[in-house]
């Protein structure tokens, strides 16, 4: 069964991380295959809270776009070069294929058959050579051994349409020669003078006493089949490697883990009806066939901390959300069939979560606890925010209680190494909680960055608004960050350059210069983004 991905937002905070892990382990729990995910790097606080509690950090996932292994391809959809023509035909009628790949003996693709190109063979191709062995031959011609002493046989097919002494007398065979006879006893022992490769009789005839001795001491190879010599003649070179008419060996494929999408556009230049499914190590996994292309799963994921697609991975418009766990504005995710949607007005997603354990009787672990402890500490400053409440501080006290820690030691210990911003990049420093909001169909961004000491950002003031004004530039109408100081209870804003008025309006200020710090702006939820929203709609 393919697993539910569980995530938060870009630029994860600890809420985004902590919850997807306690998420993912009360699904588990449940009997639900849920693994925990990021969408981007994991900022100081969380790292401490992970260590802290001993839990390791999910992987990364990049994006959720439906991918070539989603889609229902015909698995196992090759033959192997050394199979006959016979056989790779009968393969392709049972698979439905009009095209096979061919494969050696590790699956490495080597080739690529089309019924087209096995009738142009069948029509016009050299049918008087054979390159087969002896498996293939008894198989196709349905026949069974008098003499055997090779397993390849490679030449050319003699036939015997004329008189036993014309044919004596026009031709020499050699020995590489493949000649197909019924009783024709001189004709025989000809060919079994002339040390020829393989002789073939048709309609079950068997060889007297005295060729038969004569044909094993010259160590002559000798099939008979239930076919006549007419039929012999037709099925023969259908014994053959299907590799011997291989056209196409370097044909087009497609990689197991490219995207879908990639694959319709790329069909539509080929007009191709089968494509090859290979994998980084060029091995053939099957067939796609074009009819079924539409035929796929799309990944299933649940969101934390988040319900816009600005904020979330790449492709989540192709994924199957199963479930949203939030407690920000109801944001533009939009499904196609009702799903659950727990969005509730608490200072945290990771309260949710919580209570979700406790309503459904579902234990959580110490380490699990100190992660939405952790979380919960973050998005309400330890309760100094005005997005808390007091099922936040109630659960809180619940949360410490299990991970055995001091609500309010640890508290601190958590926000003084969260909030520390010395030797980050000014890249690294705007990264640590951005978030992108869409109002009225221009993008904006707004980060927030907690701290207990600004001064380690004043010198970077400079080099931070420029990089502002360079993403203004390029992708936001604009771009604002919030460093807001947990011990002097507000904020100090930074913006790029055509966003001055909009602070301005929006707090209610006169003024204004970069690092202006607001009182009592804490909370970018209840305060910054509504600020900014009201004056923009």
């Amino acid at each position: 069964m393919k697993p539910i991905y569980v995530f938060g937002h870009k630029n994860p905070d600890t809420d985004s991380v902590c919850s997807a892990i306690a998420l993912a382990y009360l699904k588990q729990a449940q009997g639900i295959h849920c693994i925990p995910k990021v969408i981007g790097p994991i900022n100081r606080g969380t790292k401490w809270a992970l260590d802290y509690f001993n839990v390791q950090a999910p992987s990364y996932i990049n994006d959720v776009k439906v991918q070539i292994k989603d889609v229902k391809y015909s698995k196992k959809a090759y033959v192997n070069e050394n199979e006959s023509i016979n056989d790779t035909f009968n393969f392709m009628k049972e698979r439905d294929l009009t095209a096979v790949p061919l494969v050696n003996d590790d699956n490495i693709l080597t080739g690529y058959i089309t019924l087209k190109e096995l009738a142009k063979y069948l029509i016009g191709g050299r049918r008087d050579i054979v390159d087969t062995n002896i498996k293939h031959l008894l198989k196709t011609l349905n026949a069974k051994i008098i003499t055997n002493y090779n397993h390849d046989f490679k030449g050319q097919i003699q036939t015997c349409p004329v008189s036993s002494e014309t044919f004596i007398k026009e031709n020499t065979l050699k020995k590489n020669d493949i000649v197909v006879v019924g009783d024709r006893f001189k004709i025989l022992d000809y060919a079994i003078d002339c040390n020829v490769q393989l002789i073939i009789m048709s309609g079950n005839k068997v060889l007297p006493k005295e060729l038969l001795d004569k044909a094993i001491k010259n160590k002559i190879n000798v099939i008979t089949s239930s076919y006549s010599s007419f039929e012999l003649c037709n099925k023969l070179s259908l014994s053959n490697y299907i590799k011997t008419i291989n056209k196409t060996p370097h044909p087009h494929t497609i990689d197991i883990n490219s995207y879908y999408q990639d694959f319709l556009n790329l069909s539509k230049k080929l007009n191709y009806n089968n494509y090859p499914i290979v994998n980084k190590n060029n091995e053939c996994l099957g067939v796609l066939k074009l009819i079924d292309s539409a035929n796929y799963t799309k990944k299933k994921v649940i969101l934390v901390d988040h319900n816009n697609y600005e904020q979330s991975v790449e492709g989540l418009e192709e994924a199957e959300i199963v479930e949203v766990f939030d407690h920000h504005n109801i944001g533009n995710i939009g499904t196609t069939t009702p799903i659950y949607f727990t969005c509730r007005p608490v200072g945290c997603t990771a309260t949710i979560i919580f209570d979700r354990f406790e309503k459904e009787k579902i234990n959580c672990p110490r380490e699990i606890a100190g992660l939405l402890l952790s979380a919960v500490i973050s998005d309400t400053l330890l309760f100094k925010s005005p997005t808390t409440t007091q099922i936040d501080i109630d659960l809180a006290k619940k949360m410490a209680k299990i991970a055995q820690v001091d609500l309010n030691k640890y508290g601190f210990e958590f926000l003084k190494a969260s909030s520390s911003v010395k030797g980050l990049s000014v890249a690294e420093l705007i990264s640590q909680d951005f978030k992108s909001y869409m109002i009225n169909n221009k993008q904006y961004g707004i980060c927030q960055i907690t701290t207990m000491d600004f001064d380690e950002i004043t010198d970077n003031i400079p080099k931070i608004v420029a990089k502002l004004n360079e993403m203004s530039e390029t992708l936001y109408e604009g771009v604002l960050i919030f460093i807001t100081d947990i011990i002097k209870q507000g904020s100090y804003v930074l913006y790029n350059d055509e966003s001055k008025n909009l602070v301005e309006t929006a707090f209610e200020l006169q003024d204004i210069y970069e690092g202006l710090f607001i009182p009592d702006l804490i909370s970018r939820k209840k305060q910054m983004l509504p600020a900014i929203m009201k004056i923009l709609d």
